[in-house]
């Protein structure tokens, strides 16, 4: 299975993305990811934003001063970013290769996109390429340990009284699933060990700065009942790599 298949199936579903997850309609994304990715390129000057989507995150950076270049392969989504407009550039394109010179971004963002990516080094090598040196690379993901494939909360009811914990799935093993995520509502994930990431950053001269692993937010929570169980674990991995000079 192939990147081609990624695409298809996030054209075919690009509406469940754009009503679900945007203009307000996710909290994760509105109290959470956008404020975050905001504080994070607060001053920054030229930023592009790989895996834009409608541009949710773009237009708020932009609002925020910053110059903003979007990309996303898949024609559904950037004609809706195209159509909503407020202030960044939008191109049709993956993530490998980047049609940009080297060194042109001040910051560069990937917000849940590199779990979709094939070419994980290609498309790393790409963002390091267009990254001037001192800049930032603000890497968001599903948390790869807590969102490894057959993971999730297990019911114990042979104590007394039951219990409910969270089972990890094979953490170690690269794995390729394709999920229903709403009935009828397919998407590819990709899933790997953070060590993984992170080897692949460092080889191409990006570096940890800072982590995050923040708690869902309360909006979020307060969704379901049930979600309020899941208020320690977190949904969401932030990295925040320097591109050191000379790299």
């Amino acid at each position: 299975m192939s990147g081609d298949v990624s695409r298809e199936l996030w054209e075919q579903h690009a509406s469940w993305w754009i009503d679900g997850f945007t203009e307000g309609a996710d909290p994760e994304y509105e109290d959470q990811i956008i404020p975050l990715v905001v504080s994070e390129l607060q001053g920054a000057g030229r930023v592009l934003d790989v895996g834009t989507g409608d541009g949710q995150i773009a237009r708020a950076l932009a609002s925020n001063g910053a110059k903003v270049v979007g990309v996303d392969p898949t024609t559904n989504q950037i004609s809706v970013a195209q159509s909503r407009g407020g202030g960044p550039v939008y191109l049709q394109c993956g993530a490998s290769p980047l049609p940009f010179a080297d060194a042109s971004f001040d910051a560069v963002l990937a917000c849940l996109v590199f779990e979709h990516i094939d070419d994980v080094d290609a498309a790393i090598a790409e963002v390091a390429r267009v990254l001037r040196a001192g800049g930032t690379f603000n890497f968001l993901l599903n948390h790869p340990l807590l969102q490894t494939p057959d993971s999730g909360w297990i019911d114990d009811h042979m104590v007394d009284p039951p219990e409910q914990y969270w089972r990890i799935g094979r953490y170690l093993v690269e794995a390729e699933t394709i999920e229903q995520v709403e009935l009828g509502v397919h998407i590819r994930f990709l899933h790997r060990p953070l060590s993984r990431y992170l080897n692949a950053l460092a080889e191409h001269g990006l570096f940890l700065e800072h982590m995050d692993e923040p708690a869902p937010p309360e909006r979020f929570l307060a969704q379901a009942p049930e979600y309020f169980d899941a208020a320690s674990v977190p949904r969401l991995l932030h990295l925040r790599l320097r591109k050191l000079s000379g790299s």
